[in-house]
């Protein structure tokens, strides 16, 4: 087939090789990804491995602080979308939202008991930070990234953007009272079956 043909058959609606290909590392990345979904140990044991062989290659190379304090932000939006539920409770206090509009968070005592939604789902969350920290790593092997800057103003910076982020979230859950770290739904305990029947 000539170089003629393929462009030919890419324009009448078939596949080119190359579109082929890319389809292909798509389906075998997403197949790896949901292998990976239950062993959420295992995941976030090899990103903190990746985060910590960045943040070498960063202090052996002496540059690249912008791109760190911009991963730095990246991870704190996706920490604090982790820690938000789906719905949020000031938004049906404002009337902006309506109970019917998604699930939301019990707000009385007798309300029935509801599962945590988050915003950000564990899987995304680790997902998304793992994808930052590749594109952080691939930045350090281009100059141009390199700004030259006075690095510990940006950890003053970062810090302190840090604290009243976080401040400003367990606010937000002392005031509507709830935990982001709740697993499934509420079990009560009762009488222990001991599997023992009697005969009449």
């Amino acid at each position: 087939m000539s170089e003629g043909d393929s462009v030919g058959e890419s324009i009448h609606g078939k596949p080119s090789v190359i579109a082929a290909f890319f389809t292909r590392i798509g389906q075998v990345y997403q197949t790896w990804l949901d292998k990976s979904t239950p062993f959420y140990a295992v995941r976030w044991a090899s990103t903190l491995l990746l985060t910590a062989v960045y943040m070498i290659r960063v202090y052996i190379l002496q540059g690249w602080y912008i791109v760190t304090y911009a991963l730095g932000i990246y991870h704190l939006n996706l920490f604090i979308a982790f820690l938000s539920p789906k719905v949020d409770p000031s938004l049906l206090d404002e009337g902006k939202l309506t109970h019917n509009e998604g699930p939301s968070l019990p707000t009385k005592q007798n309300e029935e008991f509801r599962p945590f939604i988050r915003r950000l789902p564990e899987f995304k969350f680790w997902h998304s930070a793992t994808k930052g920290i590749v594109i952080a790593m691939i930045c350090t092997f281009f100059d141009a990234f390199n700004v030259p800057v006075f690095w510990p103003i940006l950890v003053m910076y970062f810090i302190m953007l840090f604290c009243i982020t976080m401040k400003r979230q367990i606010k937000h859950m002392i005031k509507y009272r709830y935990l982001p770290f709740t697993h499934g739904k509420r079990t009560y305990k009762g009488k222990e079956d001991t599997g023992k029947t009697f005969a009449s």
